[in-house]
């Protein structure tokens, strides 16, 4: 923490080496962006923290500095929840007099600006978060892009209906009633540190398209990505007041959750902290919904295709550095074929190559922070103190940054906590089983996340018989981590409450009202 005027250190982003290869004009917009400070987005003026502190982000590559944001604490989300307010109360405002189609047109420019600049945004988000560079812009920054366009369009489709009631209040009686779709009002959205673009994305298109107005909170390790997005929106001409952006650590976000200007919170985070959200809530009964943790079993039988199968397992559970709520982190193996899936995905696990994420032969990049980093390889040293064997994995990778070898744990046994708990990381456990399907289906379902699941099979009639079992959100079938625009995705259980993206993700920014007007 500071109080001092924001600085950068001189080994940071801007460095020679950190930012070598990169074309000049990106390196110079990146090198631009983090060379100044970063502020708060409040009512349309970039401002600092009302403190005047400030917090350093870190390369988790190099563990160096790229620069200091400003720290927002509860007086900082007060004021943004009221220019927010003020935003959506008055109904003059430019943003509330808007048509369907004229926030439609601004929804989608904000997409055509982070397709513009996918170089910069890329690389923000590789020094910030530690992804490879490769990934950040064919998946990160791509579907956050095509999450707005694809918002865009329900703008002008958010309606109600007309429904034929049966009331008599006296002979001969007749009604008119239908329902309106309303913007739920002031939401607050916090996001995590895995896909911070892309999880802004996921909260503020919908958003945007039912026509709310937001304070958005980035996690504090990697605030880089959501400031730049900031300036995006208001280039593409988003009315000032509609989002706010306040960085900072915790205590800001249960500012946010607990203030009684809020009418909605949206969170993507840990089930613990889920758990916190909601008891802040409580305060005014404020909607919420939730995209919580996981611990997501694939099942993969002997009658798989093993090349598809042993790849696809393995990016299940790696991409990303191991650290997606969706992971699939328990692999259970029919046992005809376990020891040949074991060492296919460990010889998997042996051939990605780890580095910064700037590196183009990157495919592994560093945990996000050190506390990350600190925590999974506790959850290793756990399960192999508890018994279990690594046949690839268990270590970090060098002495500087936060790198963790991808790891395979086997002879684990259900009470393990590598086998429980989320570890979020890239550490899988491979679990033998029977070919009785009732056995490896209650295995699969003995958790209390649902978020998501894998099936590897040739055999079509037993995928779905199955994914029709599974206690999950979302079930994949000889694919893994496959996301769209279009397709709603959520959890049953502790993964969370409501689903992001697709049409359903409307819902949780609309109120639904009932008229009836007598007729006769």
């Amino acid at each position: 923490m500071s109080t001092s005027t924001p600085s950068r250190a001189t080994n940071g982003a801007g460095s020679p080496q950190v930012l070598a290869g990169l074309p000049e004009g990106v390196a110079q917009k990146v090198q631009d962006f983090v060379g100044k400070p970063g502020r708060l987005l409040i009512d349309g003026e970039w401002v600092e923290a009302a403190s005047g502190k400030t917090f350093e982000t870190l390369n988790p590559a190099t563990e160096e500095s790229l620069g200091r944001v400003a720290h927002g604490a509860a007086e900082d989300i007060d004021l943004a929840v009221g220019a927010a307010r003020r935003c959506f109360d008055d109904e003059r405002s430019d943003w509330r007099r808007m048509t369907p189609s004229e926030r439609g047109k601004v929804i989608h420019r904000i997409g055509d600006l982070i397709e513009q600049h996918a170089d910069e945004l890329a690389v923000l988000e590789t020094l910030d978060n530690g992804k490879p560079l490769t990934i950040a812009k064919a998946a990160d920054v791509a579907l956050a892009a095509d999450l707005f366009h694809y918002m865009s369009g329900w703008a002008t489709k958010i309606e109600g209906n007309t429904i034929p009631i049966s009331a008599v209040t006296s002979p001969g009686s007749e009604f008119l009633a239908y329902t309106r779709k309303e913007p739920v009002g002031v939401v607050g959205q916090i996001i995590p540190w895995n896909f911070p673009l892309l999880m802004a994305a996921w909260k503020l298109g919908p958003a945007l398209a039912a026509g709310v107005s937001v304070v958005l909170k980035p996690a504090e390790q990697t605030p880089l990505s959501a400031l730049r997005l900031g300036e995006l929106m208001l280039e593409a001409g988003l009315p000032v007041g509609v989002v706010n952006i306040v960085t900072g650590f915790g205590d800001a976000g249960a500012a946010l959750a607990a203030h009684d200007g809020v009418d909605k919170v949206a969170f993507t985070g840990s089930t613990e902290v889920g758990r916190l959200i909601v008891q802040a809530a409580a305060g005014n009964l404020k909607k919420v919904t939730l995209e919580l943790g996981g611990k997501s079993p694939q099942v993969l039988y002997n009658d798989a295709d093993m090349d598809v199968a042993i790849s696809g397992a393995a990016h299940g559970i790696f991409f990303n550095q191991g650290q997606c709520c969706n992971a699939g982190s328990r692999l259970y193996i029919e046992r005809e074929v376990y020891d040949e899936v074991v060492q296919g995905i460990s010889d998997e696990a042996k051939k990605i190559k780890i580095g910064p994420g700037l590196d183009p032969e990157t495919q592994m990049g560093p945990l996000t922070s050190a506390e990350q980093h600190e925590k999974v390889l506790g959850y290793v040293s756990s399960g192999l103190d508890a018994g279990a064997r690594a046949p690839t994995g268990g270590g970090r990778v060098g002495d500087r940054g936060y790198f963790v070898e991808p790891t395979v744990l086997t002879d684990t046994t259900p009470d393990m906590k590598v086998v429980r708990e989320e570890i979020f990381g890239p550490v899988v456990c491979a679990i033998p089983f029977h070919s009785e399907p009732d056995d490896v289906i209650k295995s699969a379902n003995a958790t209390n996340f649902g978020l998501a699941s894998g099936i590897w099979t040739r055999d079509i009639n037993k995928a779905h018989r199955t994914a029709n079992r599974l206690r999950a959100g979302t079930v994949w079938i000889n694919c893994y981590s496959v996301f769209d625009a279009a397709m709603p995705f959520g959890g049953y259980m502790e993964s969370g409450w409501g689903r992001e993206m697709g049409h359903n993700a409307l819902e949780n920014y609309l109120e639904t009202k009932s008229v009836v007007a007598q007729l006769a």
